[in-house]
């Protein structure tokens, strides 16, 4: 058995960016960081942050134009592909 699912919860590093193609379709290109705080082994506080770049496709185009930006705080979930 396999899986490939990858979620976080984030907030947006930058405006959604859409970039249509002759053939009409879409895709939506936008960066999440996750913030991990932590204590170090001498015990000052530490914080790590992750950037993760997602894109989406299809109805969820429109959805990501509209109601997401720089900032938004979002869950996302999906699968993990390399590029």
């Amino acid at each position: 058995m396999t899986l490939n699912r990858f979620e976080c919860i984030g907030n947006l590093g930058r405006d959604v960016e859409v970039k249509t193609f002759q053939s009409g379709d879409r895709i939506a290109n936008f960066t999440v960081a996750t913030t991990e705080k932590f204590k170090d082994r001498n015990g000052e506080r530490q914080e790590h942050t992750e950037w993760s770049n997602w894109t989406v496709r299809g109805g969820l185009v429109d959805v990501a134009e509209r109601y997401l930006k720089k900032g938004s705080k979002v869950f996302l979930a999906g699968k993990k592909r390399t590029r």
